[in-house]
């Protein structure tokens, strides 16, 4: 089949992928298709309205299998004068294709680990715009042929300079609900995201900055990389939550239709109650009882003006 996809699609630059690194993408999409097919299936044994990770874990690893089919494909790249030439090459396959898809999956795989977390939500939304800055980086300083790439790598690493910071020192010090052992699953799970992102910018470095390893090596390089980053990492962090009570983080869906089939605090149809999470504000505690506050009855209607016990005010007729 790698064959069959340079033949009908021929690399369009100098210093491109060959036939094994054509194949090896094409395992490495059907590694990522499995997963998606085990995570979706694995997310409709869960009860409705507690399958956020799950749902967050599927579209990561539907993105990836996308981008993997078009780069095992050679669809998704695009030329560029490499500013280092090796040989009598002067043009390298950049792939735009693999910046989309870690544009989508960076930050949920951030917003997966933090949401367990009891950092505030504008917390972990400005950590995911960070790596939406830091992809971004990446791909214009791969686009650019001049030693001013290196001026985009450097602004990139000062954003991941923050997104360590959160993973591995705001987090950690956060209120964890759930408890003691999502604190310490956390802490491992930080640790080894924070490590494989310390990786990515090295791979950068050495193929679509410097042009040291050919694409095929890089696309080794960054196939291993996403493998550990999606698959491995998702299954391994939901396991480890699958016993952690899911009120306990505050994310029980409000809608009815959810949260019938919800378990813990705030599940039920019609619970006047709602679990409060460290990352969600509560929704109607504390505010008057409207409807019978859900015991099924209506609120008693107010006594007509003039009748006893009905409130005068000073504008009454």
């Amino acid at each position: 089949m790698a064959g069959s996809s340079l033949d009908q699609n021929p690399p369009n630059a100098d210093r491109h992928i060959t036939p094994g690194g054509s194949d090896w993408l094409w395992a490495v999409f059907a590694i990522m298709v499995l997963s998606d097919l085990a995570m979706v299936f694995w997310t409709f044994t869960r009860p409705r309205g507690t399958r956020l990770f799950h749902q967050i874990a599927v579209i990561v690893l539907t993105t990836a299998s996308i981008a993997y089919f078009s780069m095992a494909s050679d669809l998704g790249a695009t030329p560029i004068t490499a500013e280092f030439s090796r040989g009598n090459t002067n043009t390298r396959q950049i792939w735009y294709v693999r910046y989309i898809q870690w544009f989508i999956t960076l930050p949920l795989l951030l917003l997966e680990l933090l949401l367990a977390t009891g950092l505030s939500l504008s917390d972990i939304f400005t950590t995911m715009f960070m790596a939406w800055v830091l992809v971004v980086c990446g791909l214009v300083g791969a686009l650019v042929s001049s030693t001013y790439k290196w001026g985009y790598f450097v602004l990139g690493c000062m954003t991941l300079f923050y997104i360590w910071y959160v993973l591995l020192g705001h987090g950690p010090r956060s209120t964890f609900a759930a408890g003691g052992v999502v604190r310490s699953g956390y802490i491992r799970s930080s640790g080894y995201l924070s490590l494989l992102l310390l990786l990515y910018p090295i791979a950068w470095g050495c193929s679509e900055g410097g042009n040291v390893i050919s694409p095929t090596g890089e696309m080794i390089w960054y196939g291993i990389l996403d493998l550990l980053a999606g698959p491995v990492f998702l299954f391994v962090l939901l396991w480890g939550l699958r016993s952690v009570e899911y009120g306990a983080f505050g994310l029980a869906s409000g809608k009815y239709t959810d949260a019938a089939y919800g378990r813990g605090a705030g599940a039920g149809y019609g619970n006047g109650a709602g679990a409060a999470g460290p990352n969600m504000a509560a929704r109607g505690v504390g505010a008057p009882a409207v409807m019978g506050a859900g015991t099924g009855t209506a609120a008693p209607a107010a006594a007509p003006v003039g009748a006893p016990g009905a409130a005068v005010g000073p504008n009454a007729v």
